[in-house]
């Protein structure tokens, strides 16, 4: 790979990474019974969020409850977690796909929410399910160069709308099974936030190294997934084809640099078992080292990565080896490696 395509890190470690998950759990048949007139007439099986996306439930936050008070708590966690004050903070970077608003950016929320300094350089990054590995990379990237000694990733995702108004879409009589096919992949989303703390390694020997990775892009297909506060629509038999393709050839190449192929455990970014299954296929790797989280949380964006890093955190032991691993719609694909 040329370019910015590989980066490697010399003194970055990740302190500390934590999640909230949304209070409510939908199920799938939950949702299938709600849209069982359109499954009706259109004679679709019941049991296909479950059969084919191997999804069984995901979390919703409900009424009165915010992604970005939610954020907040998984922030203040991560924080507590990594010892580090928040007035220590130099750059908070928030990498969540929904929004309430286009402006202010969801960070200066964050930030105040927080309580971290006015000195704390504070944005937000938007790269669709991949943006929190983006943000890992910019933050390691700022702190090598002595930017700032401590950094926050962070993200809160909010997909309560985007059901409902899809299920109220999708109840319409003018809906035909092809539209109904490329709204599917809305159904599998779920509500959940997570926060890193990144800071030096060489101040924290209890850290978990950030070693670097590879980014790649095949933007020519970026029309393949588009969605808004409302909805997404997602051709999902194509996005899943040039995905993987993508990955082969980002793995392929990686192999110059990298051994990724005895890695201890592979952190993917979570959408279903046949995204799940495509990927182990692709890189040849052992399925037992892939945790899913997929079932029980659907597909929470950016927010999907960190929150399974942080559930799998407790079974890691120092010395292993961890790989975070995604495609987000765009199409974009990056790993990244973490040394625990």
């Amino acid at each position: 790979m040329n370019g910015n395509a590989t980066a490697t890190y010399d003194n970055v470690a990740m302190l500390s990474v934590s999640s909230v998950l949304g209070p409510l759990v939908t199920t799938s048949v939950e949702i299938e019974r709600r849209l069982d007139p359109i499954l009706k007439r259109l004679r679709l099986p019941s049991g296909l969020l479950q059969r084919v996306a191997g999804v069984v439930e995901r979390r919703n936050w409900g009424p009165g409850v915010s992604s970005h008070d939610a954020a907040v708590q998984a922030g203040e966690n991560a924080l507590r977690e990594a010892g580090v004050p928040a007035g220590s903070i130099g750059l908070l970077i928030n990498t969540s796909i929904t929004k309430e608003h286009i402006e202010p950016s969801v960070a200066t929320r964050l930030h105040h929410g927080l309580g971290l300094p006015s000195s704390a350089i504070n944005f937000d990054v938007s790269n669709a399910c991949l943006g929190f590995v983006n943000g890992l990379n910019l933050a390691a990237r700022l702190i090598d160069a002595g930017q700032v000694d401590y950094a926050m990733v962070i993200d809160g995702e909010d997909v309560d709308r985007i059901h409902k108004s899809t299920m109220e879409r999708l109840n319409r009589e003018e809906i035909q099974r092809e539209d109904f096919m490329n709204e599917f992949a809305s159904l599998t989303l779920g509500s959940g936030a997570a926060a890193a703390v990144l800071g030096r390694a060489d101040r924290h020997p209890e850290g978990h190294r950030i070693v670097g990775g590879v980014t790649r892009a095949a933007t020519e297909y970026n029309e393949l997934c588009v969605a808004d506060m409302d909805g997404m629509f997602t051709d999902t038999k194509s996005l899943l084809k040039r995905g993987m393709e993508l990955v082969t050839a980002a793995w392929t190449e990686a192999k110059r640099d990298w051994s990724w192929s005895d890695m201890d455990r592979y952190i993917m970014h979570q959408v279903s078992s046949v995204h799940t299954a495509a990927f182990v296929k692709a890189a040849d790797i052992d399925p037992e080292r892939v945790p899913v989280t997929y079932p029980t949380l659907g597909n929470i964006g950016s927010a999907s990565i960190p929150i399974t890093l942080a559930q799998e955190s407790k079974t890691l032991t120092k010395g292993e080896r961890v790989l975070l691993c995604g495609v987000g719609s765009g199409i974009n694909t990056s790993m990244l490696e973490l040394a625990w």
